[in-house]
């Protein structure tokens, strides 16, 4: 039977929960969605530290739905809580098992994180086709789980064997070892990826209102003008190659309305840069006879 959190705060309520979610690169007028999403289990964790880093992760990727299976230091856990940033809403939610077999007991599918080969008789994936297989899952009206083990040893073959399939992470053999906060990261990530695929990133990049055709013609023609006055074309037979390179190149960057205003102030400033006083040119010596 599982144990939800139930423990006190220290020094902020649940009340004030939608505050303490404020924070960098955080929209809180966005409110979180709890849809239907893959369980994380984290089998006899040791630090506090760990688990709350884990639920940050989770929240990273909209997870929400953690439990824990004997808890070295027990539960609640206020490392864990300090430690989740302000992932109030998944550390509010987690529950407590004695045991893998009553942790996934409602879960119709189960995938078992490892880095090492077990030989046993069992599906090994990638991350990428864990997060599809579970998205095919969910989407299908089913719960679906990741189980990931200790920080010194990770899961036991007999924890293992109660999965449907092991998933491996492609990491450097010399150096396998993973975080438990990082693998949960990796595969949070990789499920959004899948579930969430025809959906935009959070955000689009401002390129502007596109330069009209005569606003380029504009800033090329100001260009020639200002280039002849400097006496940049050494000969006059060179000028019509060389400004229909210009032309190809502002045509090729693509400029957008405001970056042509900008490129036309830079020439008119540079055309008129003899008739303004430089001060850090020094004044003229006056010859004569005192």
């Amino acid at each position: 039977m599982s144990r939800p959190f139930l423990g006190k705060r220290s020094s902020q309520s649940v009340a004030g929960a939608k505050e303490r979610w404020l924070m960098a690169g955080t929209d809180s007028s966005k409110e979180f969605v709890f849809r239907p999403v893959p369980a994380v289990i984290l089998v006899a964790p040791q630090l506090g530290e760990n688990i709350g880093a884990a639920a940050r992760a989770m929240a990273n990727f909209g997870l929400w739905d953690l439990r824990l299976v004997n808890p070295r230091d027990g539960w609640p856990n206020e490392k864990a809580l300090a430690s989740a940033a302000k992932a109030s809403h998944v550390i509010e939610r987690v529950r407590v098992f004695p045991s893998v077999a009553e942790a996934i007991a409602d879960l119709h599918f189960v995938l078992a994180t490892t880095a090492r080969n077990r030989e046993m008789y069992k599906p090994v994936i990638g991350p990428d086709e864990a997060a599809n297989g579970l998205a095919e899952r969910i989407g299908a009206g089913q719960k679906a789980g990741l189980m990931f083990g200790r920080e010194r040893w990770g899961l036991d073959n007999d924890e293992v064997a109660l999965a449907d399939a092991i998933v491996t992470l492609p990491v450097e053999p010399a150096f396998a070892s993973l975080n438990i906060a990082q693998a949960v990261l990796v595969m949070a990530y990789e499920w959004r990826r899948a579930a969430l695929r025809d959906q935009p990133l959070p955000f689009a990049g401002d390129a502007g209102e596109p330069a009209q055709r005569e606003q380029l013609v504009g800033l090329v023609e100001q260009l020639g003008e200002a280039l002849d006055r400097a006496t940049f074309f050494k000969t006059a037979a060179k000028r019509p190659g060389m400004m229909n390179n210009i032309r190809a190149m502002f045509a090729r960057a693509g400029f957008n309305a405001q970056e042509v205003r900008t490129l036309r102030g830079i020439v008119a400033a540079l055309d008129r840069r003899h008739e303004r006083a430089n001060p850090n040119r020094p004044p003229k010596q006056e010859n004569g006879d005192d």
